[in-house]
């Protein structure tokens, strides 16, 4: 038994043909564009994949579409982003899951490793982090949240033991900025929910889900002075950012403008719903 995959798309010529040849080894792959304006779809048909056009609302309703709402082959399902490729000692663990028939988990998570100017930067990215990418797509739903979806599984999740490889500045930087300026919109939106809601959990920054860990890190940072100035010291100094060279300096620096975004943001909101100017 093989695996059905999903890739979900907008404007990704530069990236698609790398991940689709690290999963050529599916022959159900799919591909759900958002009506992508360069050559996305025209690569896709080439190397084979069904490809399924919806004009993109929000994350949430799009991977839920392409989760639910399209008809697969196999029980199981492998969601790369098209900025990954899949080693092939991962594939083989995934395909060793789905052919087992004892196999009573219901969802995987995978590590995986970030590649900036021609290297992995391990320290500066926050490593391990556990995505959720191989499912039974029956017996997983997803959290309603704005950004960066929870994945609630209806059964036990394990994690796999080999990692993918993450392109995320394939487009360019500017692609990289223009991406986290969208986001920080939709995170600046979430804190002022989160601090609106008060309370905080402080017992899960200790939890033995990483997940719910990465959540509880996510929701004091909410509630942190100086937040910008903060997630450089953690990402270069505490984490050992430094230790990835140049490539960990400059995207630190990065992540520390983006949290910079957010709070700008946050104040803008803020100061349009007391009818104050900006």
């Amino acid at each position: 038994m093989s695996i059905s995959v999903l890739i979900m798309t907008l404007n990704e010529e530069e990236n698609l043909k790398r991940c689709l040849d690290s999963v050529a080894w599916s022959d159900d792959v799919v591909v759900l564009d958002s009506y992508s304006a360069d050559a996305t779809v025209e690569i896709a048909r080439a190397a084979g994949a069904r490809v399924h056009q919806r004009a993109y609302d929000n994350e949430l309703g799009q991977r839920r579409f392409g989760i639910h709402g399209i008809n697969y082959k196999y029980p199981w399902l492998y969601i790369p982003d098209a900025d990954e490729t899949t080693p092939p000692e991962l594939r083989d663990e995934m395909l060793a899951i789905a052919r087992d028939p004892d196999e009573d988990r219901v969802a995987f998570r995978v590590r995986y490793k970030n590649m900036f100017m021609g290297r992995w930067i391990r320290r500066s990215s926050l490593y391990p982090t556990w995505i959720m990418r191989l499912i039974r797509p029956d017996r997983v739903r997803l959290e309603e949240r704005e950004i960066n979806n929870g994945w609630l599984p209806d059964g036990p999740e394990g994690r796999l033991e080999n990692h993918f490889l993450h392109y995320s500045f394939n487009k360019g930087l500017d692609h990289w900025f223009d991406k986290h300026n969208r986001y920080s919109s939709a995170e600046a939106r979430e804190s002022l929910r989160s601090l609106a809601r008060g309370g905080f959990v402080w017992t899960d920054l200790l939890s033995a889900r990483p997940d719910a860990r990465r959540r509880a890190l996510k929701e004091l940072s909410f509630r942190a002075p100086c937040r910008p100035t903060l997630r450089f010291l953690y990402m270069y100094l505490m984490r050992g950012g430094f230790l990835d060279g140049r490539p960990g300096l400059l995207y630190c620096r990065m992540l520390a403008a983006y949290e910079l975004m957010i709070v700008a943001k946050m104040e803008e909101m803020r100061r349009r719903e007391e009818g104050l100017p900006i």
